[in-house]
């Protein structure tokens, strides 16, 4: 087996890092390292300013007013566009707008009006859940409508298809093993079997290049409070492709969609673009604390952030296995960088029990049960010493045993 890296060679990683310097935007603990980002990204200074002066100046002073005055009422798609640089949509085509869940039922609805006579939706076993509650969902409101699933009808996605098929609902990453997609071959694929492409943005998007518009894709969701960095619970957005926006309808038709508003008509009448995928009055506070968080990727490469990506998850992988060896953990994710988005998952019989003991120790990742450890690399803010050092953590709770103590095996509401 070969060496593993020395505290000099890490320190030559870091040196040669361009992205290093981006970190000191955020507002990083002493002694924290913090390894969730694809749970929710950290707060930056542009994001906290961003809210002080929404809620100090435009609320409180041009209350009513800043819908026009501050531009609030166009908040949502020029939001959309900025995202869709990151994930290769030109403009025109994302708004931010409601949940990530809200906007899957959305698309499914939209998509499955787009092929009459068919009546079936594909998706994922294996998918974050809320994809699936949501698709089941859109089932209860369309009868004859029914669901395939990729893990337990069949082995691939590609197996599931035929002149039935409606909709594809897919991750681009897995939440959980961090799994990478090939979009470009997987869309071909649903479009040769004459169905709608779905993609789950919510582990990609800010984490790798995307290329929507390139790849064909039909519609997309995601979040922003992951690697996008925009606050708890801030706004999701939804991509419809430009080729759909005229003929494609989404059920929850809300006075934000319609084209005229404040005309207060009795009728709806779609916007005839993306505005139309809008429901109703968007959380401005949220909006403009996610403007501040998306200045920084005015500074960002994405083929460079996905370079950096790659090289942290795989000296995390390298140092976990060497520092803990005999210990019980097993790689969930790809070991292939190419096949893995940003993240590392370690199964383990005990993993709540350890993540507990390493939260304790300043080492900040998740539990997914029933058995995984999950780590989230962000390269914005996370250096190649962070990395090391939570290695070097982790293995110190396993050699140890701190995770033993009973302490660590009480459950939050929050995993």
């Amino acid at each position: 087996m070969a060496a593993l890296p020395t505290e000099d060679d890490i320190a030559s990683m870091d040196a040669a890092d361009p992205l290093l310097p981006l970190r000191e935007q955020f507002l990083r603990a002493e002694g924290e390292v913090y390894l969730d980002g694809n749970s929710l990204g950290m707060a930056s200074g542009a994001a906290l300013d961003a809210l002080r002066l929404a809620a100090r100046e435009e609320w409180t002073r041009g209350l009513i007013r800043s819908w026009n005055t501050a531009g609030w009422f166009d908040l949502p798609v020029e939001l959309g566009d900025r995202i869709g640089r990151l994930i290769g949509a030109a403009s025109g085509q994302v708004v931010v707008a409601d949940t990530t869940s809200i906007n899957i039922y959305k698309a499914l609805h939209a998509a499955i009006g787009l092929r009459p006579g068919r009546n079936v939706i594909v998706a994922e076993a294996g998918s974050f859940p809320t994809d699936l509650y949501i698709a089941e969902g859109v089932i209860s409101t369309l009868p004859g409508v029914t669901m395939r699933l990729e893990g337990r009808d069949a082995d691939r996605i590609e197996d599931l298809l035929d002149q039935d098929v409606a909709a594809v609902l897919v991750n681009h990453v897995n939440y959980k093993t961090g799994a990478l997609r090939d979009m470009a071959a997987l869309t071909r694929a649903i479009h040769d079997a004459g169905a709608v492409a779905i993609w789950d943005l919510c582990h990609s998007a800010g984490a790798l290049p995307v290329a929507l518009d390139a790849a064909g894709a039909d519609f997309a969701v995601g979040c922003t409070y992951k690697y996008l960095n925009g606050g708890p619970g801030s706004p999701a957005f939804i991509y419809v492709a430009a080729r759909h926006l005229a003929e494609a309808r989404q059920p929850l038709s809300g006075w934000w969609g319609h084209a005229r508003p404040f005309a207060f008509e009795t009728g709806f009448d779609g916007d005839p673009g993306i505005r139309r995928f809008q429901c109703g009055t968007q959380p401005i506070l949220s909006l403009r604390a996610l403007q501040g968080a998306l200045e920084i990727w005015d500074e960002v490469d994405m083929h460079r952030l996905r370079e950096k990506s790659v090289a942290l998850t795989e000296l995390f992988i390298r140092l976990v296995e060497g520092l803990c060896a005999g210990h019980g953990l097993v790689l969930e994710s790809p070991r292939d960088p190419a096949l893995r988005g940003s993240q590392v998952a370690f199964a383990h019989d005990h993993a709540y029990e350890i993540m507990q003991a390493l939260i304790e120790r300043g080492v900040i990742g998740d539990f997914r049960a029933p058995s995984t450890l999950r780590f989230g690399f962000t390269p914005l803010y996370l250096s190649h010493a962070d990395v090391a050092h939570a290695a070097r953590v982790l293995a110190d709770v396993l050699e140890s045993g701190l995770w033993r103590e009973p302490r660590f095996a009480v459950r939050g509401a929050v995993t």
